[in-house]
C-alpha cells in the first residue's frame, strides 16, 4: 500500500479556487482506488469543496464564521500539525499543496512531488508585491522535488525556460472537470435574457478591460446585450468608472455565485469569453465545455492546447481581433452550435479520474 501525505496549504488558503479544486478531486479520487492511501495533514479549514463532504478528512471550524485572526489561526494549528505529520514519516510520498518550503527541515529523506500550476509570478513579476516570496519559494522547491506535475505542455515549457529545468524532471498531467451541465435548475438569479459571460478575477493578466473596451461597440448597438461577471468580487470604483465613460454602465453585471449558479450563468450564456493573456491551464475552459457554451478565447499560453479546436480564437494583445471574433459567434448561431458540439467532443479527453491515474503512475515511478 503506498501512503501519501498532502499538507494544509491551499486549504487554509482557499475557499474557492482552481488548485483547491484540484487537490480536492484529486484526494477523492485516490479514496476510490485499490493500492493507495491518501491522507491530509489539515485539521481546520473554510474550503468550499470539502467543507460539506467526507473525501478529506479534517475537523471543519467555523466554516461560516470571521473573526480577526481567523486566517493566521487556522494557518497557525494547521501547520504546526502538517509538520507533526512530516516529521513522524508514516508516509512513502509527500505533495505539498502550494509552495511553501516550511516542510524541507523535516521531510529527510522521503520523496516529494511538487505541482506547478502556471509560471505567472514569473512572467508578470511587476504585477506582484516586492514582498510576495511565491517565485522564490517555488524556484527552491522545483530544484529539489523528486518530480515536478506540470498541469499543461505550456507550463512545462516555461518551466525549462525561466527556471532552466530538465524536461526528463517534469511530467504532464492535464486537469479534470468538476461542472456538471443542468438546464432544468429553478434558481431565483436574475439574470439577463442576452448576455456574454465572463468567468473569475478581473485584474491584471485577466486582460478584462480591453475586453470591455474592445466589444463595448456591440453593447451600444444592442441595449439589450449584457455582461455578466462571475465571481472576481464586486466592481472596483475604476471598472465602475471605465463603464460609465463606455456608455454601458447598465449593461454590466456582476454576481458572486455557488457551482451550481454558475451553471446556470454557462448554459444560459450567448457564450464564454476567455480574454486572459496567461493561464497555466484554464480549468474555465472546460467549465463552458461542459455546460454546451460556446467558446471564444485568447490564442495564447495554454489556452488553445487545452480548448483544441473547441473555441473560436482571438489575438488578447488587439482589440480588433478581440471584437472580430465575439462579433462572429454573437451573429452566427450556426457557428455556436458547431462550437458546442466540438466543446462535448473535446471534453471526453480530459477528467479527475484521468489525473488521478497518471498521478499515480508517477509516485510509483519514484518508489521503485
Amino acid at each position: 500500500m503506498m501512503k501519501l501525505l498532502f499538507d494544509h496549504q491551499i486549504f487554509t488558503l482557499q475557499k474557492y479556487g482552481g488548485i483547491s479544486r484540484y487537490f480536492y478531486e484529486l484526494i477523492k479520487e485516490f479514496n476510490h482506488m485499490e493500492g493507495i492511501e491518501p491522507s491530509t495533514s489539515l485539521i481546520f479549514s473554510n474550503n468550499h469543496y470539502i467543507s460539506s463532504k467526507n473525501d478529506v478528512k479534517h475537523i471543519s471550524f467555523f466554516p461560516d464564521s470571521e473573526f480577526r485572526g481567523k486566517q493566521r489561526f487556522m494557518n497557525l494549528f494547521n501547520k504546526t500539525n502538517s509538520v507533526y505529520q512530516i516529521s513522524k514519516q508514516s508516509f512513502d510520498i509527500f505533495h505539498p499543496t502550494y509552495y511553501d518550503p516550511y516542510f524541507l527541515s523535516y521531510i529527510g529523506d522521503k520523496p516529494f512531488v511538487l505541482t506547478v500550476y502556471d509560471m505567472i509570478h514569473e512572467r508578470f513579476n511587476d504585477t506582484f508585491s516586492t514582498e510576495d516570496k511565491t517565485s522564490e519559494q517555488k524556484r527552491m522547491l522545483v530544484e529539489k522535488a523528486s518530480k515536478i506535475i506540470a498541469i499543461s505542455q505550456s507550463t512545462k515549457r516555461d518551466l525549462i525556460e525561466l527556471f532552466g529545468l530538465e524536461a526528463s524532471k517534469i511530467e504532464v498531467v492535464y486537469l479534470g472537470n468538476s461542472m456538471i451541465s443542468n438546464t432544468n435548475q429553478n434558481s431565483n438569479l436574475k439574470i439577463p435574457k442576452k448576455y456574454i459571460l465572463f468567468v473569475g478575477s478581473r485584474g491584471g493578466y485577466k486582460n478584462f478591460d480591453k475586453f470591455i473596451k474592445s466589444i463595448s461597440k456591440l453593447l451600444n448597438e444592442d441595449r439589450e446585450l449584457s455582461i455578466v461577471c462571475a465571481g472576481g468580487g464586486k466592481f472596483k470604483t475604476s471598472e465602475n468608472e471605465m463603464f460609465i465613460t463606455l456608455d454601458i454602465n447598465h449593461q454590466v453585471h456582476q454576481f458572486d455565485l455557488d457551482d451550481s449558479k454558475l451553471q446556470l450563468l454557462y448554459n444560459n450564456a450567448l457564450m464564454f469569453v476567455f480574454p486572459s493573456l496567461y493561464e497555466g491551464f484554464g480549468i474555465p475552459i472546460l467549465e463552458s465545455f461542459a455546460c454546451e457554451c460556446p467558446l471564444v478565447c485568447s490564442n495564447t499560453s495554454s489556452l488553445p492546447e487545452i480548448a483544441g479546436d473547441g473555441a473560436k480564437y482571438f489575438d488578447p494583445n488587439d482589440e480588433e481581433s478581440i471584437f472580430s471574433a465575439v462579433s462572429e459567434v454573437l451573429y452566427n448561431k450556426n457557428l455556436r452550435d458547431d462550437l458546442v458540439e466540438r466543446g462535448r467532443k473535446r471534453l471526453k479527453h480530459f477528467s479527475w479520474k484521468k489525473t488521478a491515474l497518471e498521478t499515480k503512475k508517477i509516485y510509483e515511478s519514484i518508489l521503485q
